[in-house]
């Protein structure tokens, strides 16, 4: 039932003030229940939730709309965990400044709040002569961007820290580390509900406008959601009028962003890309063959199928890169996407992955699981950085859109966070 599915909204919302006017809205529109609420985070991945929670610090009053029925089932759990230095972004940008400032906040929380995690390193290698110059470069960003205890190092060096490498050389970042993403959503979760979040499941934000100065959100259950297919009509059940909405719905939050009626032509970019990785895990060894991340140079859509160890000692290669199309709105809100990975797929992980660890046995590669990244930039142009737009870019009121919070949103979820309460908050 609807208010069944809503009841936690009951405790948080206003009635409408009565000098709102709805002139200019479709009849269905006028007779749909109206509600107003404080602050409303879309999205129930990692930012979304450190956004809810630092929001609730604050003193505010946040609900948080989720279209699935639990926190974190999109890109915040599928993903390599890892807590990124911050080297591979251009100096002065936000995914740099984030990644760096995010990092510190994150260990220190980890630390103070017993969520799992360690500070384990990572080599990024070459493994030819002709990636040198790419390896100095990427060392030349990391010193800029503030990233401690950088240091290059000759391939024997490197390959005396791990045996099973092979490079001509490497650089060594010290502060990269691993967490356990779950257990980082759920502590934040927790300390947001501790200062009366609330989070309301099952429960899509299907567009929006404007009236009288504010933002419209319209609400509807997921469940009804399911039923309908592209460009058919979809029936608010449920507007929504916020003073701060935060669009943080990540693999839909550039197309969520077109369907919010009033931003200034031109300010939403064009396009969304997917770009879809495939992990695949290590079998048939009792013993890690690696102490340290292993990453090569970064490739088109990504940073390279890499090594990643977790918190149990396991050992996972990827994500690759494939770039995927056809997704429609509707899918991308209740996240349609196909998260199937292929046993054939790892033929292209074999060689890859021999590139720097030549022992990889035939075999030994067993499915894993997917994730998508949702992107600005497709194939075979520049990465672009992250978008944060307020009011004084795209011109609605009380509204920001978090777009293209790929890697390193983990790293920078609560960094995010902090930026948005002092450059949005009032």
């Amino acid at each position: 039932m609807w208010k069944s599915s809503f009841r936690l909204l009951k405790n948080s919302v206003k009635p409408r003030p009565k000098h709102l006017q709805w002139s200019n809205l479709s009849t269905q529109l006028q007779k749909t229940p109206t509600e107003v609420v404080d602050c409303v985070v879309i999205g129930a991945g990692v930012v979304g939730i450190a956004v809810a929670r630092e929001l609730a610090l604050k003193g505010r009053d946040v609900l948080v709309v989720e279209s699935a029925s639990t926190f974190g089932t999109g890109t915040s759990s599928r993903n390599s965990e890892v807590i990124h230095a911050g080297i591979y972004y251009p100096p002065g940008s936000l995914k740099a400044n984030l990644c760096v400032r995010g990092r510190k906040i994150l260990y220190k929380y980890c630390s103070d709040h017993g969520v799992p995690h360690k500070q384990i390193g990572k080599l990024i290698v070459a493994t030819t002569l002709t990636e040198i110059p790419k390896l100095r470069n990427l060392l030349d960003h990391g010193i800029e961007n503030g990233v401690e205890g950088l240091r290059m190092m000759e391939g024997f060096e490197a390959m005396q820290m791990e045996p099973e490498l092979q490079c001509v050389k490497a650089l060594l970042s010290p502060c990269t580390g691993i967490v356990d993403s779950h257990s980082l959503m759920v502590s934040l979760l927790g300390e947001a509900d501790n200062y009366r979040t609330t989070f309301s499941y099952n429960t899509t934000v299907i567009g929006g406008h404007i009236q009288d100065n504010s933002i419209h959100l319209h609400i509807c259950e997921s469940k009804d959601l399911e039923k309908c297919v592209e460009n058919s009509s979809v029936r608010t059940q449920l507007i929504l009028v916020p003073k701060l909405v935060i669009n943080s719905t990540g693999l839909s939050a550039l197309r969520l962003a077109k369907r919010l009626c009033g931003t200034h032509h031109g300010v939403i970019p064009e396009s969304s890309y997917y770009a879809r990785g495939c992990y695949f895990t290590l079998s048939k060894t009792r013993t890690a063959p690696f102490r340290h991340l292993i990453y090569p140079l970064p490739e088109d859509g990504g940073i390279g199928v890499h090594v990643t160890l977790d918190l149990d000692g396991n050992v996972k290669f990827g994500p690759d890169v494939e770039w995927i199309e056809g997704m429609d709105d509707i899918s991308s809100f209740l996240n349609k996407f196909d998260y199937t990975v292929h046993g054939d797929r790892k033929n292209r992980f074999y060689p890859e992955i021999r590139k720097y660890y030549p022992n990889l046995k035939d075999g030994s590669l067993e499915p894993g699981y997917a994730g998508i990244r949702p992107k600005l930039s497709g194939p075979k142009q520049p990465p672009t950085d992250f978008v944060i737009q307020g009011e004084n870019v795209h011109g609605v009121p009380g509204l920001v859109n978090l777009l293209g919070i790929e890697s390193p949103g983990l790293t920078s979820s609560m960094a995010i966070a902090e930026y948005i309460v002092s450059k949005f908050l009032r």
